[in-house]
């Protein structure tokens, strides 16, 4: 296990992705800022116009940019592999993102009940969603070329076409609050039930299966597939990260800081597991390792 600092104390990395150039790229919260870290440790810092901007989530887009959500500022963000950084105007908090199945990058605004989409030019089209209140959080592309995401504050996982339709799947345990959503192996999407401590699990038809932790206090919030098989997933207030295979068996890993706040996590080509620690740091995780 190894921990890299790549930022101050109270910086806040939060979100983090494999960029193009295999390097991790990781959003610091707090400072807006966005750091990139390679394998050997190396870390480059790239301020953004504004301090309280938010930056939140980040993923690869499919120009070869990064591109991230600005919560605090309502824009959307996006940062070359060489550091160049510009931003679009959007609306409602933005806060989860990813690419689509149509190149575009797709994102949740949560505070107007509305799913965005903004081309690589920058051109933005909104689709409302039938919730008031409903706080979508986190998007994946699923297997169907749809896009998926969670509705905190609905208690659903909503599913949105390229067109535009939107059909809602209420979750089967009340106050689950689901945050984290991925495309697992399966090719079913899994998502992080933040106020259950739980793992809920969705196929392209609706039928959604939840396993519980084995500390239900944990608070898992994001969630990454894993190549070999199940997914990898934060779990914030036990300071751990875990494992979850198909048939709902959890390992779970003490994270060596105290307190470290684990948020996002990538799971990289080779299948190495990279968190990112509210506190300062990024953990790497090589599966079969030893995490302690």
């Amino acid at each position: 296990m190894r921990e890299f600092t790549v930022g101050k104390a109270g910086d806040g990395p939060y979100g983090i992705a494999e960029g193009p150039d295999g390097a991790l790229w990781i959003t610091l919260v707090h400072s807006g800022r966005i750091a990139r870290l390679t394998a050997e440790g190396e870390v480059t810092d790239h301020p953004l116009d504004s301090a309280a901007s938010g930056p939140s989530i980040i993923t690869a887009g499919s120009d070869g940019a990064l591109w991230f959500t600005r919560n605090r500022d309502d824009r959307i963000g996006r940062i070359s592999t060489d550091g160049e950084t510009t931003s679009f105007t959007v609306r409602g908090a933005p806060f989860g993102i990813t690419t689509g199945p149509d190149g575009a990058l797709w994102f949740t605004e949560m505070n107007t009940d509305t799913i965005g989409r903004i081309t690589t030019d920058g051109q933005v089209t909104e689709f409302p969603l039938p919730t008031t209140g409903g706080f979508a959080s986190m998007i994946v592309t699923g297997p169907d070329d749809a896009l998926w995401f969670t509705l905190n504050q609905a208690n659903a996982i909503g599913r949105i076409t390229v067109t535009g339709e939107v059909t809602l799947h209420e979750l089967p345990t009340p106050g689950a609050a689901p945050v984290g959503i991925t495309r697992g192996p399966d090719d079913a999407l899994w998502f992080a039930e933040i106020g259950a401590g739980q793992i809920g699990r969705i196929t392209g038809d609706g039928v959604i299966t939840e396993f519980s932790l084995p500390d239900r206090a944990a608070r898992p919030h994001a969630i990454a597939a894993a190549p070999d098989g199940g997914c990898w997933l934060t779990e914030w207030a036990a300071n751990r990260v875990a494992h979850i295979a198909f048939d709902g068996r959890v390992t779970e890993y003490e994270l060596p800081t105290p307190a470290s706040e684990p948020h996002g996590l990538a799971v990289t080509a080779d299948g190495t597991v990279w968190t990112a620690l509210e506190t300062g740091s990024v953990a790497h995780h090589v599966p079969g390792g030893d995490l302690g």
